[in-house]
């Protein structure tokens, strides 16, 4: 079994193995490699869109239902395509050992792009009622399953055509699809609604984006089915060595859990809180804290994505020369370290108005401790109603600093802004109608205190410095692509080829779908329960020092190794 234990020293070359050599890449490498790289591009593509029109797609299908019930749901939706990605590498782990991976990655891209476009023509609640909610939510699901199985497949297909001594180099063209489907996404839906205009975008333009996942997914599919079933499972099959069970084989037996273990906590764990602190949380930033205007946040954000993808490239190919471990687990150090000071010049040049406020105007929230909650929600279903809660939530979602101050026991909080005083309300007692009503009393009190402190309602234009942002987001990227460039080379070479798409594609795949996919409500969560608005940034920061230390002491280089043992 090749596994991280049984690696090789770096530039080695087993019996048997392709050989090292620096030839230029083969119009049969170059169509692999274009072939899964544009149809994952598409993958991913299609799942963010959804992420990219979120509260569109919830204005039309959620809005019939009450506020609660089209909360949950809205959040269901979202949640539900990163939760069953697991679950679609296990399913399509198990058959791409199976049966290959070449027909596998064919049946995911139909089942994403056909589930996208069904996502552009389904009927509003207005037109079928709950059954709307419902067949979105079944449609987000399999879009999760369908990723699941593309990214394993893609990356052992085309780390088993490349040549050894160029895995690095051939598998980073698949991790710059991810971000190139959300630079995608983000740029159609920015066209389509700056051509057509809001009005008629809100109304019926978002469907676009979806529509034309299906010319996408005809490309995809035509040029996927001219390809050849890779070199090492051919030679598996004709050797008749593949495994029957790859499920149990993968993770019923210690010798390979425990490299399936290390690869989740000492890689993929780090690596995933890296991609959606430097993408998606920064977009979260950017709008929701700093209150940038949606379209130039993800300007911004499509120009730093643009600049730095071409780091995955330049980092997987740094891996075939010094080894990939050195890359990922630098890349997770300098994160570490350095995503306080970067938000907080993000701040300083995004919002200055904002930075002024948090540094001068200090707010305090007094409560009794004991009806405080940590207000982790990532599908909606709990309630936060105590007079403490309500107020923590409305200082974390107007990016407002505060301190705790402890009360007496089954006391009232309250909040202190500068001289003034503000009540709380206990809300677990009322009813639907009450606390909206005693809400939107105290919302307005809080809201007209802060602004008169200084904190703005969203960011002066004038005042944003667009270079720097850019450049700031451009960093987060890079950082990005130190993680994920050459991980999947590595993810390939610490498996054999009869179980290497299953064993894989779960730890990836629970790494980015639950590790990176809860960052937003844990974040969110953290500045509630401590009242610093940066203080989000700890869940990254803890989950990447983790992998380094676990990547460090325990996950051994694997360039070098024999894929095809």
């Amino acid at each position: 079994m090749n596994t991280t234990s049984a690696a090789v020293p770096p530039g080695s070359v087993h019996i048997g193995a392709p050989a090292a050599t620096n030839r230029p890449m083969t119009p049969e490498e170059r169509r692999v490699i274009f072939a899964s790289s544009l149809g994952t591009v598409f993958e991913w593509y299609d799942f963010y869109l959804y992420g990219s029109l979120a509260a569109v797609v919830a204005a039309h299908f959620f809005s019939g239902v009450n506020p609660t019930a089209g909360f949950i749901f809205a959040l269901l939706a979202f949640a539900a395509g990163f939760a069953v990605r697991p679950f679609g590498a296990l399913v399509f782990g198990r058959l791409g050992d199976m049966v290959g991976r070449k027909y596998t990655f064919l049946i995911t891209i139909l089942i994403m792009g056909l589930s996208t476009f069904l996502v552009g023509v389904l009927p509003s609640y207005a037109s079928i009622g709950m059954a709307a909610p419902v067949i979105l939510i079944v449609l987000r699901m399999l879009q999760g399953l369908a990723l699941g199985g593309e990214y394993g497949g893609a990356a052992t297909y085309v780390a088993e055509h490349a040549p050894q001594n160029r895995r690095g180099f051939y598998t980073s063209w698949i991790q710059t699809t991810a971000t190139m489907g959300l630079f995608l996404s983000l740029l159609v839906v920015l066209g389509i609604r700056t051509s057509l205009g809001e009005e008629a975008f809100l109304e019926w333009g978002w469907r676009i984006p979806f529509l034309i996942s299906v010319v996408l997914l005809g490309i995809s599919v035509w040029i996927r089915m001219r390809l050849n079933e890779s070199p090492a499972f051919r030679k598996m099959q004709a050797e008749g060595t593949g495994s029957k069970a790859p499920i149990r084989d993968s993770f019923g037996r210690w010798s390979n859990l425990k490299i399936v273990l290390l690869a989740l906590f000492g890689l993929a764990a780090g690596q995933a809180v890296v991609w959606y602190t430097g993408q998606f949380y920064a977009l979260f930033f950017l709008t929701k804290n700093l209150g940038i205007e949606a379209n130039t946040a993800n300007i911004m954000l499509a120009m730093g994505l643009l600049l730095g993808t071409p780091f995955f490239v330049v980092f997987g190919a740094l891996s075939d020369r010094i080894g990939r471990k050195p890359i990922i687990m630098a890349g997770c150090l300098v994160a570490a370290l350095a995503y306080f000071p970067v938000f907080k010049a993000i701040t300083h040049f995004a919002n200055p108005a904002l930075e002024r406020a948090l540094a001068n105007a200090p707010v305090t929230v007094v409560a009794d401790p004991a009806t405080c909650s940590f207000q982790f929600n990532p599908v909606g279903v709990s309630s936060f109603r105590s007079s403490c809660d309500i107020l923590k939530a409305f200082m974390a979602s107007n990016a407002v600093n505060y301190t705790n101050e402890a009360a007496p026991p089954g006391s009232l909080a309250k909040a202190r802004i500068g001289d003034d005083h503000f009540n709380s309300f206990e809300g677990s007692g009322l009813n639907k109608a009450d606390f909206a009503a005693r809400s939107a009393e105290l919302k307005k009190s809080l809201t007209e205190a802060i602004r008169t402190h200084g904190y703005p309602a969203k960011a002066d234009p004038s005042e944003i410095n667009y270079i720097m942002v850019v450049v700031l987001l451009t960093f987060l990227v890079i950082l990005v692509t130190m993680v994920y460039g050459p991980i999947a080379a590595m993810l390939v070479e610490m498996f054999p080829t009869r179980i290497r798409y299953t064993s894989m594609s779960l730890p990836y795949h629970i790494g980015n779908g639950w590790f990176g996919g809860f960052l937003p409500p844990v974040a969110f969560a953290v500045v509630a329960a401590t009242g610093n608005i940066y203080d989000g940034l700890w869940y990254p920061i803890i989950i990447a020092s983790i992998t380094l230390v676990i990547g460090t002491l325990f996950v051994k280089e694997t360039r070098g190794n024999d894929i095809n043992a």
